[in-house]
Formats: C-alpha cells, structure tokens, sequence
C-alpha cells in the first residue's frame, strides 16, 4: 500500500520523481566473463610476442611465463576480492581511492589508462601488418595497405563495440572456438614432430625451464617484465562488474581462473615450441614471426600459415576487448569526475554503453598507429599495469587485514606476496618503458594537482550510482 502523500500511478510518479538516468545493464554471466578474459588476453597470447619473450630472458620463456602467472594469480585475488566490496566500473582505480586514498586511486587510474590505451593500439598496428603481409603479392592486394589497414581494423574494433556488450560476447564465443581448434591442431604435430624424433639431447625435456648456459636471475626476471604482457588485459574482467550476474562472486572466480588457464596454456604453447627449436636469440628481422617459424619444422608451411591466419583472428578479438575495457576505464573516471564527467561519463541511452568513449579510444588508436611502433609499444604496456597491480595488491592488503576485524594469513600473504613480486618485476622493465612511463605519470600528476589544487579539494568522488531496478 501506498503511504500518505504517495502515488501508486507510475506515469504520475514518473513526472514528479527525478528523471531516469541510463546505467549499464547487467546481462553478463560467469562463462561471459571467463570468455572475454580469455579473448582479451587471448589463448595465443605468448605466440606474437614469442621472439621478444625469448630475446629478453635468454630463452627462458617458460620460467618467466610461470613466474608471471604466479604474480598475476595473487593479484587477481586482490581485484576479485575488491569487487566483492566496491563492484564499481572504475576498476583498480575505484579499488586503490576507496582504500588508501582518492589521490593515489587518480595516479593509478592514470598509470591504468596508458595500458589500456596502448593496447588496442598495438593490436590495430599488428592486425594492419599481418593483414597486409598475407595479402603481399596476391590479387588481393591493396594500395596504400600501410595507410588503409589500420584505418580499416581500428574502425572495426569501434563498431563492433559500439553495438554493445552482449555482441561482443557472443563474437569471443566464436573467436574462442576458432582459436581453440588451431591450438590442438599445432599441439597435435608438435607431439608427433617430438616423439618421432630418433634420440633427445640431455637434459632435452627440462632445458625450456633451465638453460645453465643463459641463466641468470636477471636475465630471467627481465624476461618476465615482458612475459607479464601474456596475462595484460584480465584485470579488465573487473571493469565490466555493473554488468555481471552477482558480481561479489563471478569476478572473483572469474579473474582467478582466466590468470590460472592462460598460464598453463601459454607455458604449454611456449614449452612446445622451445622442444622444437632450442634457438632463445631471434634477428630483428624474424622476432615478430619467431613463433610460426618455429612452428613450421613440425607442421611445414601449411601449419606456419594457418597460426599466422589465427594469430591475426586472435588480435582482433584483443583489440575489441581491451578497447571495451579502456572505454570503461575512462568511464568509471570520468563518472567520477576525474576527466570531465559530460563527455566520457556518459551512457548511450540506447545501447548502455559509454559510446563516448569507444570512439575516442578506436580515434586514439588510429592516430597511434602511425605514430609508434608495436615493439615500442609492447614495451610500454607492462609500465601502468605493473603499479596498478601493485596498488590493488595494497588496497586488498589494506582493507581486509590492516583495517579488517579479521586478521588472518590468508588475508596477508597472497596481496603481500603479489605486490612484492610485482614490484621486482617492475623494477626490470627496459629503460624505455621507464623513462616513458615516468614522463607519462609526472604529466598525471601535474594535471591531478592542478585540478584539485594540490589534490587539497575533494573534487573526485568514488561513489558508484544507485543500482537499476
């Protein structure tokens, strides 16, 4: 029953109440999530990047892809368990404000969208190459493809996005399915190329995991500052909470479990491969295809063309996801007042999505894909994610155990260990990836304390909006 003064009439209540605003739809669930994790990260993940991985630990990629996941596992523990009490659109942003302070949440917001910004880039800038590369020398060939290709793949990206959520979801099923029958069939012939081999060399099973010759503690750390680049882009499974059938357990579950599947895979795809071939050092002329040309002693030319055609479906599906992922990052900052709200806090009132947003970020990938190149530009990636890790890792730290009622080992150890791992992997990213990111981080701050005059105003809120019915 109504109360006195209320109506029962929902037109008359509309008219008098405030306005609808539009929110984000929750119509995700746990397999979404793991799905488009998994295309985010992409199941090949280590594959393109397999000579660079190599060339940076000596040849050990599977021991930096390990050490990585090891890292990666005690940090999504953090993000899950920091959704569960702030499942917010704002991600490590939201995470790091609410628990330790509004300005270090703005750093990290600001650290997070150089990440999320570069990695459709480098995705638009592969895809271009490769496109054009398999059509080099064919009557499908086009002029200007160094022009025309990534004008073609960035656009791509920004209206598949912009037809919503629940499209881009079902396009990873597919990716996925395509992906995953590539992935047996290459595991298929490198079986059989291994155990039809008349004799192995010593210690032939256990040289991808330990080269006596290369290792050092360095060298395989500096390995794994790049490695980490396998697992960029799950923490962008927690970007999409206000989206998710009962978020408190789904992102938990499903961050944990994307960071644990793309591990083994990739040390399984990259363990393979190290059987194949013990070569750890590829020219500059050959790291970028290092992976589908090792490929080829086991499966010859047709096997080596079908990963370069897979790896190219994979890059597509990434630059789709980490371009949904950046445009809610930049969602959850500007909602909060961070960026200007008008613009990129905005919510298509059709779609549900911050369309804003998505075509600023397929705009800034373009441009970028004339402007750097994808070497440069994997280097860069790891400088944001890796402090957002850090700060997440603290966050958690510091709300369940130093500020909880219940102070228990499992609430210290995993964010305690994550951040300290993540920290040293940080410390042995390349001297570009420094100097550059410190540039970017010092123009964050500069803007910060400009806007919040010397971040003494409280101009950043990190309220969430009121649920939709």
């Amino acid at each position: 029953m109504a109360q006195d003064g209320e109506s029962n009439n929902p037109m008359k209540a509309t008219i008098i109440g405030t306005p609808s605003v539009p929110r984000l739809r929750r119509s995700l669930t746990l397999w979404d999530l793991i799905l488009y994790g998994i295309i985010v990260i992409q199941p090949t993940a280590p594959m393109p990047a397999y000579g660079v991985f190599s060339n940076a630990g000596q040849g050990h990629v599977v021991t930096s892809i390990l050490i990585a996941m090891v890292a990666m596992i005690f940090t999504a523990m953090s993000y899950g368990r920091m959704a569960r009490v702030y499942p917010s659109a704002g991600s490590a942003y939201t995470y790091v404000g609410r628990a330790l302070h509004p300005a270090l949440g703005y750093l990290t917001g600001w650290s997070m969208t150089m990440d999320y910004m570069l990695n459709p880039l480098i995705c638009t800038i592969w895809s271009a190459k490769a496109m054009a590369d398999l059509l080099s020398k064919t009557r499908y060939q086009i002029p200007y493809p160094g022009l025309l290709w990534p004008l073609v793949f960035a656009t791509l990206f920004t209206v598949l996005n912009l037809r919503g959520v629940n499209t881009s979801a079902r396009i990873n099923k597919i990716l996925c399915v395509v992906m995953g029958a590539v992935i047996v069939a290459y595991f298929w012939y490198a079986i059989r190329y291994i155990f039809h081999l008349p004799q192995y060399p010593d210690a032939y099973f256990l040289r991808p995991f330990y080269n006596p010759e290369t290792f050092t503690i360095d060298r395989v750390f500096h390995g794994t500052s790049v490695a980490v680049l396998t697992y960029i882009g799950f923490d962008g499974i927690s970007t999409l909470s206000e989206e998710v059938e009962n978020p408190r357990r789904n992102i938990f579950l499903a961050t944990v479990l994307v960071c644990v599947v793309t591990g083994f895979l990739a040390a399984a795809e990259v363990y393979s491969a190290k059987l194949l071939s013990n070569q750890y050092f590829f020219p500059a002329s050959e790291v970028e295809n290092a992976f589908s040309h090792v490929a080829a002693i086991a499966g010859g030319v047709l096997l080596t063309k079908v990963i370069s055609l897979t790896l190219l479906i994979a890059t597509v599906g990434s630059g789709m996801g980490s371009q949904l992922g950046a445009a809610r990052l930049l969602y959850g900052m500007g909602r909060s007042n961070a960026i200007p709200k008008t613009f990129f806090g905005a919510i298509h009132p059709g779609t549900r999505i911050p369309a804003n947003n998505v075509v600023f970020v397929g705009v800034i990938a373009l441009t970028g894909a004339f402007l750097i190149s994808y070497d440069n530009g994997a280097q860069l990636l790891n400088f944001g994610a890796l402090i957002a890790f850090m700060g997440v890792n603290l966050a958690s730290l510091t709300h369940y155990y130093i500020r909880g009622a219940e102070r228990t080992l499992w609430q210290l150890i995993p964010p305690l260990l994550g951040f300290l791992i993540c920290l040293f992997i940080w410390m042995h990213l390349s001297k570009l990836a420094m100097v550059v990111g410190s540039f970017w981080m010092i123009a964050g701050i500069a803007y910060g304390a400009w806007k919040t005059r010397g971040f003494q105003s409280d101009r950043v809120s990190f309220e969430p909006p009121p649920e939709e019915a």
